[in-house]
């Protein structure tokens, strides 16, 4: 080698353009391969073109997908793996890159579509938006309903350069998502123009409740509010503004359209009811805020389009330069494969589709693995039918209405499904829908959630329905930190839904005093049978005014809490037991639980396999007065917690352990709460068995090689 040469390399090692050359030969070897330089006209036989840019990679995953189908047709692909990879780069989508039965694998020969390892490789909903195509606002009537503060920050963009032109305004009432574009900048979402930039504005008064169609009110009246402050006396109504709002309940909240605001007298009315009716459901008080509105668009990072004129303007939070700025215009997942079996999605970024990420139905053995999936509308990763799919070691956050569903299995027969999230790290996954929209959401028979890591969420986290799911050695901390009456781990107004398992699961700070209460695990309108096992819960829930503990049950019984350790917590158990005479309602289909249809049509809980699955189911719809309906606690440990169970809840202190102060703890200091050998617990509690604290939440391994927590 010449002296030149050296140079070079050196050079190259200085400036970090040799680790980039080596990453580009370490590419793994592939059947196909696709990069944003390639061409669907070539082979997709190598990495990068040829030098002579006569072969080389192809352009788009659809020609390799079908480059391998053509193959399988042809019968050339028996006992095969096929190996796609796709280098760095970003790839937008007006469809949805969707795989069938046709791209199956075999057990042992999956078909994997893979990220080139060390490069980012993107899978966007929309397209690029270049910093040319923004331009300052020179439209009089535009500036002169902006704030004069913003005139100058605010430009422009046309998007009909970029073929969009047929956009939809928002319903007049919706709740959680609408189908108008999203702005991303640097992969952040950007600010639908607001008011207040942050937090709430409250009700000042109600004048009108309206209409409530919840309970089968015939009107359709809006509910009319008096708002404090001038601020609303300067938006224009006759363009739409909507307002979103816990309009009665703080587990629920809709976007409502304005109908008419009168100035004078400080008074919005809403242009349709909301489904509770304005009124004071919980204590705090009633919160709202605008969106939509050019004359809030008064912030950096704020944006607003005008649907009419196909027109997006934008308060830049950075100077333009370089910035990646992506519109999602996608209806549809980036990702859909419907009933194939053993294929392999391993390490994309998944971003900025107005539905869901990714989305598995039917097929099985389709895993998902290493992904980033965020800046979505609705869900980051949807699976539903089939059996045995498997969503690891990926990155959800910052969706708008969920993280994970795992749906599947039969109920009727209890068959489960197998379906797996496991080792995921899941965040602010309620951006657009704040109540209801869940980390993970069990749906079905025999689905598991394991060693994920889930926080920061307004409302719950989990969302148990249906029999036989598992959710264990996952930490769940800072959630249901703006709501009320709610749990983390939320299940209930279904008794036939039962057999489920909540073990080994760390709970850290959840729940924020917002009056009516909140919890961990919530058991919910006479929900029972399920186990809660070897959890430790720290500062969990709130008990409000009622009868709220970090473990509740509302209404059921046969409810088990055994070998948990409750710390700091104001009130471990609680419980609020429904009389014999609304239980024999809810039985026979009242009290809003549909039971009848529930517990006989959808499944028949007085025959098999559910009398024998589920021995106390025997005799369930035949209640009789004055009988036991109990929830029972066995070998708990209670530190410092303030107060011990309310209710239904049989605690014996021969079989559960109360102390103010450590028991015996690795580091109590430090939120280590794995018991030492000779904790006092186990003289206490002879039966205590020790919770795998260390085994709790992420772990690292080839899928997950660093922990990001």
């Amino acid at each position: 080698m010449n002296r030149v040469a050296v140079l070079v390399i050196m050079l190259m090692l200085v400036t970090g353009l040799w680790s980039g050359l080596v990453k580009a030969v370490e590419v793994p070897p592939a059947d196909f391969y696709v990069a944003t330089n390639g061409s669907d006209e070539w082979s997709g036989k190598f990495a990068d073109p040829t030098p002579e840019k006569t072969d080389g990679p192809f352009r788009s995953m659809e020609r390799a997908r079908d480059e391998i189908r053509k193959l399988k047709a042809a019968g050339l692909a028996a006992d095969k793996t096929f190996t796609i990879v796709i280098r760095g780069g970003k790839y937008s989508f007006k469809q949805s890159f969707t795989l069938d039965s046709r791209d199956s694998g075999s057990l042992h020969f999956p078909t994997r579509y893979i990220a080139c390892p060390g490069d980012k490789v993107i899978l966007a909903g929309g397209p690029s938006i270049l910093p040319d195509a923004f331009h300052p606002v020179t439209d009089a009537s535009i500036l002169e309903r902006l704030d004069p503060t913003a005139r100058a920050k605010i430009l422009q963009a046309d998007l009909r350069t970029l073929s969009i032109t047929s956009l939809e305004s928002f319903p007049v009432k919706f709740q959680g998502t609408s189908t108008q574009p999203e702005l991303f900048f640097n992969n952040k979402r950007m600010t639908l123009a607001r008011w207040p930039n942050e937090g709430w504005a409250t009700i000042a008064k109600i004048i009108d409740s309206g209409a409530c169609p919840r309970e089968g009110d015939p009107k359709t009246n809006g509910g009319v509010f008096e708002y404090s402050g001038n601020r609303p006396s300067g938006w224009d109504v006759e363009t739409g503004v909507w307002l979103h709002g816990y309009w009665c309940f703080d587990w629920f909240s809709e976007t409502i359209q304005i109908k008419t605001l009168d100035s004078q007298n400080h008074r919005i009315t809403l242009a349709a009811p909301s489904l509770y009716s304005i009124r004071q459901g919980n204590p705090s008080p009633r919160r709202y805020y605008a969106l939509n509105l050019l004359e809030e668009l008064d912030s950096p990072g704020e944006y607003y389009i005008d649907c009419a004129g196909s027109l997006l303007y934008f308060w830049p939070p950075e100077p333009l330069g370089n910035a990646r700025m992506t519109l999602s215009t996608l209806k549809a997942p980036i990702v859909a494969v419907q009933d194939a079996t053993d294929i392999i999605l391993r390490g994309f970024i998944i971003e900025a589709s107005l539905k869901n990420g990714i989305e598995v139905s039917g097929g099985s053995r389709v895993f998902i693995q290493a992904c980033e999936i965020c800046n979505t509308r609705e869900l980051g990763i949807s699976v539903s039918g089939g059996t045995a799919h498997k969503v690891e070691a990926c990155d959800i956050h910052d969706t708008g209405t969920g993280g994970i569903i795992l749906s599947g299995g039969n109920r009727k027969a209890l068959t489960p499904a197998g379906h797996e999230a496991v080792n995921n790290h899941i965040w602010r996954f309620s951006i657009h829908k704040p109540t209801s929209s869940y980390a993970v959401q069990f749906q079905g028979v025999g689905n598991r959630a394991a060693h994920n890591l889930i926080h920061d969420a307004p409302h719950q986290a989990i969302f148990i329905g249906g029999n036989d799911h598992i959710f264990e050695y996952n930490i769940v901390h800072d959630v249901c930190m703006e709501t009320d009456d709610c749990g983390a781990c939320y299940k209930g107004r279904n008794p036939s839904c039962r057999g489920n398992i909540i073990r080994y699961n760390y709970w850290h700070d959840i729940g924020s005093p917002m009056g009516h209460g909140n919890a961990a695990v919530y058991f919910d309108d006479g929900d029972g049978g399920d186990l809660v096992l070897g959890n430790v819960f720290f500062r969990c829930g709130e008990p409000g005014r009622g009868s709220f503990g970090t473990v509740f049950s509302h209404g059921g019984h046969n409810n088990l809490a055994e070998n948990n350790i409750f710390i700091e917590c104001k009130r471990a158990l609680g419980s609020a037991p429904w009389s014999d005479q609304r239980w024999k309602n809810a039985i026979n289909g009242g009290e809003d639980c549909f039971w009848n249809v529930k517990l006989l049509e959808e499944v028949d809980i007085t025959k098999p396999p559910y009398t024998e699955h589920y021995p106390g189911l025997v005799g369930f719809m035949d209640p009789q007065p004055g009988q036991d309906r109990v929830n029972r606690a066995v070998n708990n440990v209670f530190v410092n917690c303030t107060d011990i169970k309310s209710g239904n809840w049989q605690v014996n202190f021969d079989n559960n352990w109360r102390t103010d102060h450590d028991p015996g703890f690795i580091n109590m200091a430090e939120n280590n709460f794995r018991l030492k050998p000779d904790s006092e617990v186990f003289s206490n509690l002879p039966a205590f068995e020790p919770i795998p604290f260390d085994n709790i939440g992420l772990q690292q391994n080839e899928l997950r090689p660093t922990l990001n927590p």
